[in-house]
């Protein structure tokens, strides 16, 4: 397979890969919703500190249903075989672009650019932070998580051990031949030298 081609196919699979991503993300902000809200005015009503909870229950469990959502369909041909090291990935780069971005956004406008006031910190967190941290997201969850060059190696490996099994069960039987050990002089070589009598007989 040439590189243009893997390169066209890699092309043809951004927009639907963006498109799923794109809807994984609104189910898990649905579900990042429901759970907070039903933590915060249910389960936890009476709790100390419910809103912080809340948010921390919130936040693990929409990370969790994106990650599944992310694996098994936006970027199913792509995942890993080792899903504890994807997972482990997964959730690093959902908390640093989902909280970390964010709040690099409010910090920049409400102290470097003196925007104060809800609006402004809204704006910079749920609006500019938001799609900055969606669009990082999705570069790393592509380039990085679920990398094809990952994909690509591991079905290239596959690829090599397979001949190589098929080789080595091909190869004939070697038979290793010895030479013949030589025969052993044994006794004197007088005794078998012919006796030619007395001399004069």
């Amino acid at each position: 397979m040439t590189t243009e081609t893997t390169a066209a196919r890699r092309t043809a699979r951004f927009l639907p890969q963006l498109i799923k991503f794109g809807a994984v993300g609104a189910v898990g902000f649905g579900v990042n919703l429901v759970v907070f809200n039903v933590m915060l005015l249910i389960v936890l009503r009476n709790v100390q500190h419910a809103t912080i909870y809340s948010t921390i229950i919130a936040t693990v469990i929409a990370i969790l249903t994106n990650w599944i959502g992310n694996r098994y369909w936006a970027f199913s041909g792509q995942r890993q075989d080792n899903a504890a090291r994807e997972g482990v990935e997964f959730f690093a780069v959902s908390l640093a672009t989902g909280t970390g971005i964010p709040l690099v956004c409010v910090w920049i406008s409400h102290y470097l650019l003196g925007m104060v006031g809800p609006v402004a910190d809204n704006i910079s967190a749920n609006v500019v932070g938001l799609a900055i941290g969606m669009l990082f997201r999705f570069a790393l969850y592509r380039w990085w998580v679920f990398s094809p060059a990952r994909a690509e190696a591991k079905a290239a490996n596959a690829k090599a051990a397979n001949v190589k099994a098929r080789t080595t069960a091909a190869q004939p039987a070697t038979t290793i031949v010895t030479a013949p050990e030589p025969a052993t002089t044994t006794g004197s070589t007088l005794a078998r030298t012919p006796d030619s009598g007395l001399v004069g007989d």
